[in-house]
């Protein structure tokens, strides 16, 4: 049994906590929502009354929080838990953030002694709460292996993706990936309808020819096709048109660090902000299709 602070209590963080305590740990969380303190303490996590005091005596830190501006505040800037632990404890952030925020944060915990794994996640909400979760970790390799069955409590997958930084690096090339698949596979959907395809024979063929992707055979933006797809909910996510924005821009941040080159990318990021602009970006990412459809109908 571990003994693990967890700052950040959401849709991610939430359930991640809980698992935690499912597979026996000693979980003590904090969130500056008092009402998601409180829906991860109904799940066995004892609350603590900051981050700091969360930290406190823990032998693993996770942090899941919306973005690197918040990492920095609370492991550096404002709460300063990277000057109240020591060398023997792990500190992992599993946010999803800019290279820049990954960088300056391995780089002070080194400057300290301490050991640092940037390990975003790929699985989403249900991912999760199921505890199926893959995690892309990039940081010292034995600190990594001591982490890992921390990290299978909460997910399925491990992932070594390198040194510092690697597991953000690899995180937004998958969902870079991902929003354009989505934008295909939803341009495809609309094309098929204006030719007068019904959507079962779409699927039919999509799902098991070339064209076949996580975006239709998982996430189907069509209703009635796969029965966990968000769009048998009337889109509820999943994971929102919101987080995917956030991720696309994440992504040309990261290209334009680094030189790349990603004109779909960018494309897709474009996209998704005119959805957010227009409509109800807290609905799953795949109601894509629907802003397809009225460009076309336009």
């Amino acid at each position: 049994m571990a003994r693990i602070a967890f700052i950040g209590l959401g849709n991610m963080g939430g359930p991640m906590s809980i698992n935690l305590v499912k597979a026996g740990h000693q979980v003590r969380g904090y969130d500056i929502v008092p009402e998601k303190t409180a829906r991860a303490a109904a799940g066995g996590v004892e609350a603590a009354t900051s981050n700091p005091n969360a930290a406190k005596s823990a032998d693993f830190i996770f942090t899941m929080l919306p973005t690197g501006k918040e990492v920095r505040e609370v492991l550096v800037d404002d709460d300063e838990i990277m000057d109240i632990v020591g060398p023997e404890t792990i500190i992992v952030d599993s946010s999803t953030t800019d290279l820049d925020a990954t960088e300056y944060i391995h780089t002070h915990a080194a400057k300290r002694g301490l050991r640092l794994i940037d390990s975003p996640v790929s699985g989403g909400m249900a991912g999760a709460e199921a505890g199926s979760l893959t995690f892309m970790a990039g940081g010292d390799s034995a600190a990594i292996d001591t982490a890992e069955p921390v990290f299978l409590a909460m997910g399925k997958k491990v992932v070594r993706a390198g040194g510092p930084s690697a597991g953000q690096a690899v995180k937004v090339c998958n969902n870079m990936l991902l929003g354009i698949s989505m934008v295909g596979t939803c341009e495809a959907i609309a094309l098929g309808e204006a030719a007068g395809v019904v959507h079962r024979v779409l699927f039919d063929v999509i799902s098991t020819s070339t064209g076949n992707c996580w975006s239709m055979n998982v996430n189907c933006p069509m209703p009635d096709m796969v029965d966990t797809a968000p769009a048998n909910r009337d889109y509820t996510p999943g994971f929102t048109a919101k987080l995917m924005l956030k991720d696309l821009t994440l992504s040309q941040e990261a290209a334009s660090k680094t030189g790349a080159v990603t004109p779909l990318g960018e494309h897709a990021r474009a996209l998704y902000e005119a959805f957010c602009d227009e409509r109800n970006g807290e609905v799953d990412f795949s109601a894509m299709v629907q802003m397809m459809r009225d460009m076309q109908a336009k």
